[in-house]
């Protein structure tokens, strides 16, 4: 078995783990601070919404010599706006003027073919206009507040509100630093943009379900018994799908990491780089979310039960007892008689406390 296979299994039967739920404030505070600098990001910044969103044209020219930095110049002298210009693999340029309507661009247009020294017939124009980027984005919205709506219907139904609650929380914490991401960097907000934040919803939405299903499993009749509080088989439900989370985020992330770095990066291409960015960034975000945000937010709120607040104040009280006797805090577990409950009705995955080795009964 390799190293990371093995790890996942001490993991999972509890030989090892780490306290994610016991340092979750620190989690929080990262979550937050990262948040903050994502929400002035884009207050100062804002977004660089593409041209499909505020309206314009694109000029696609035959094979020329000039350098893109000389077109953007030349194209931004002619329109009077903004220019993004890329060279394409033929040897010709993309120029995007935004803020352009039908009259004007038929004078930008012959204006660049004198200053690109190409002839004006070869250059292909496709205007876009304002109307159609707002229908674009009013039908992203909406889809973005049906999948949320749907996410919380589901998770209530499949698992319980609070889980509900803590992955809608989790999904518009991952949203939140994909959009703060595209604000600082200031990529164009395109609709392949819109398509990877959707993507990057199921992904992350992923992740914290598999968690989630392992603390509900390990849950069932927590009450019956007196050995581990909520919070600590929560600890082990993110224990017990630690490396599977990890290896499902980074076979994800690296063809969206090639399709970013090198067809975004090293051969230009616009369109990999708006959909690759809000895939990279949300699925690290995601990755993260899933496992030190959502299910610590759970624990969080189902602790405030009185049900659970009874049942922690029990399991320390007979730890305690325990130590006083100079016994391990595992000692007299394992009747029922003694009100620990751990027959076919107990919870069947345990959370090991103090770092010892979890089991199955």
């Amino acid at each position: 078995m390799s190293k990371l296979g093995d790890l996942g299994a001490k993991l999972y039967r509890g030989e090892v783990g780490y306290d994610f739920v016991g340092k979750r404030f620190l989690w929080y505070g990262v979550s937050i601070l990262i948040t903050i600098t994502a929400i002035v990001a884009l207050a100062v910044q804002g977004l660089n919404m593409g041209i499909e969103f505020k309206g314009g044209a694109v000029f696609t020219t035959p094979k020329t010599a000039v350098s893109v930095a000389k077109a953007t110049e030349d194209a931004e002298k002619a329109s009077g706006h903004d220019a993004i210009v890329q060279e394409l693999g033929t040897g010709g340029l993309r120029i995007q003027i935004t803020g352009l309507d039908t009259a004007s661009a038929a004078d930008v247009k012959k204006q660049l073919a004198s200053d690109l020294k190409v002839d004006q017939a070869g250059i292909n124009a496709d205007l876009v206009g304002p109307s159609w980027g707002e229908q674009i984005a009013n039908k992203a919205w909406t889809g973005l507040g049906v999948f949320m709506i749907l996410v919380v219907i589901y998770l209530a139904i499949a698992f319980e509100w609070r889980m509900a609650v803590a992955a809608l929380i989790a999904l518009i914490h991952d949203l939140t630093i994909t959009v703060g991401v595209y604000a600082l960097v200031g990529f164009e907000v395109t609709p392949g943009t819109v398509i990877g934040l959707l993507t990057i919803l199921g992904y992350s939405l992923y992740d914290t379900v598999v968690v989630f299903d392992g603390l509900k499993e390990g849950s069932k009749d927590i009450t019956k018994q007196t050995r581990y509080t909520f919070s600590e088989i929560a600890n082990r439900s993110i224990n017990g799908t630690l490396v599977r989370s990890i290896n499902t985020t980074v076979v994800a992330l690296l063809p969206v990491g090639a399709l970013l770095f090198i067809g975004g990066g090293f051969l230009g291409a616009g369109m990999l780089n708006d959909i690759s960015l809000s895939l990279f960034v949300g699925l690290a975000a995601g990755a993260y979310s899933s496992i030190f945000i959502a299910t610590p937010l759970v624990v969080d709120l189902k602790e405030r039960e009185p049900g659970m607040k009874a049942l922690k104040k029990r399991v320390l009280a007979k730890r305690e007892a325990a130590a006083a006797r100079g016994e391990s805090p595992e000692a007299g577990y394992g009747s029922d008689a003694e009100g620990d409950g751990e027959g076919e009705g107990g919870p069947q995955i345990v959370a090991q406390p103090q770092g010892r080795a979890g089991r199955r009964r």
